[in-house]
């Protein structure tokens, strides 16, 4: 399947793109470098779709069949922001492929939050910060020549070689014989005169990429095989993120973070939590009369992480005071539930610990902390 689709790109220019493949496939976004349009990549998009890849062929604004825009915005800040745009319209994360100076474009597009919008980034020939000016010379027929005159990545460029983003998504740079750019990546491959020119050993090379970190299969998980695929299959279930705490015999403040909590009953009041038994804060969840649940914000995710690790005082940096019926309550959390113990349950190696709601709170104004597929997350309004 082929055919032409249309992205609101920055301040809702009109992006053009070839789609070509089915979407039940595993997307790859292909930007071609400035001066270049779709037409580049148009081989390395035929080869994905008949390697069962959904291929999304992007021409740059002022490029192809890309608006020209009226303001004449063609500046490094304004291509970054077209691409978070087209990215957070794909109905799935894809793999993001970027040659030349659209590589800086794409770096810099997935800096911040880049598990949320893609699966993985393909830098191809990216250049020297010091060079990464887009040329005229070569430039193709279909866009728009005062590109140049407003173009210049070189400050941006210069920012990520000195402070380069650590990404937490997977990473291949592919060069043509010049090892142009260091950064912290995982994998680094060199094509001789062979990168820029989409040759077949690029295809296979790319293509090895995709299918070792973004497979066409679907794992699956059957009773007596590896639980990492159950632990995974069970991360697609996005939650928020939960703090449960309770003093101890001698009066000591104890908690634990905790994704795996719902709400069990109205009337009466009730929920549940679910907790490992190797915790260290286990035993005393398990004989606590009263315990809190604390749901984390956004801003909490420190919080969450020191009260995931270990060999840290958990409460010593954490601002927290002891609510009305006697269980530690982390201020300024989301919301927060202190319970009394209703009824605990064994479920294999954790147990259920079912609380009887006596106060809850809420702060309407502030955003929750999500956890998806082992990565925090934020929340996106559509």
């Amino acid at each position: 399947m082929r055919y032409v689709r249309e992205f609101k790109g920055f301040a809702g220019i009109r992006i053009e793109a070839d789609d070509i493949g089915s979407g039940f496939d595993p997307a790859v976004v292909l930007l071609h470098s400035p001066g270049q349009t779709r037409g580049d990549w148009e081989a390395v998009a035929l080869a994905l779709r008949e390697a069962g890849r959904h291929a999304i062929n992007i021409d740059l604004r002022g490029h192809g069949g890309s608006e020209w825009p009226e303001d004449g915005r063609y500046d490094f800040a304004a291509l970054v922001e077209d691409v978070r745009a087209v990215l957070s319209q794909m109905r799935t994360r894809p793999v993001v492929v970027a040659a030349g100076v659209s590589g800086w474009i794409a770096a810099a597009a997935l800096a911040e939050d880049d598990a949320t919008l893609a699966a993985g980034l393909v830098l191809v020939d990216l250049p020297e910060a010091d060079a990464a000016l887009a040329e005229p010379a070569g430039a193709a027929t279909g866009f728009d020549t005062r590109f140049f005159e407003r173009f210049d990545a070189r400050e941006a460029a210069q920012g990520f070689a000195a402070n380069p983003p650590a990404f937490s998504i997977p990473l291949l740079v592919i060069d043509g014989g010049e090892q142009r750019v260091s950064l912290p990546i995982a994998e680094a491959v060199t094509i001789e005169n062979g990168s820029l020119d989409r040759t077949e050993s690029f295809n296979a090379v790319l293509l090895d990429f995709l299918e070792r970190k973004q497979p066409r299969f679907v794992p699956e998980f059957r009773e007596g095989s590896d639980a990492r695929t159950f632990r995974d299959a069970l991360g697609c279930f996005a939650t928020g993120v939960t703090i449960i705490t309770a003093m101890d015999a001698d009066g000591k403040p104890i908690g634990l973070t905790a994704n795996s909590f719902t709400s069990v009953s109205l009337d009466p009041p009730l929920l549940l939590v679910c907790v490992a038994n190797n915790a260290g804060s286990a035993p005393v969840l398990r004989t606590a009369d009263r315990f809190a649940v604390n749901v984390l914000q956004i801003g909490q995710q420190p919080t969450s992480n020191r009260f995931a690790g270990k060999g840290e005082d958990r409460f010593a940096n954490t601002p927290w005071e002891v609510g009305e019926f006697g269980t530690p309550v982390l201020t300024g959390s989301l919301s927060s539930f202190e319970c009394a113990r209703d009824a605990l349950h064994e479920g294999g190696d954790h147990f259920i610990l079912v609380g009887r709601v006596l106060k809850a709170m809420f702060e309407p104004r502030r955003d929750p902390l999500l956890y998806f597929r082992g990565k925090y997350r934020r929340l996106h309004f559509a």
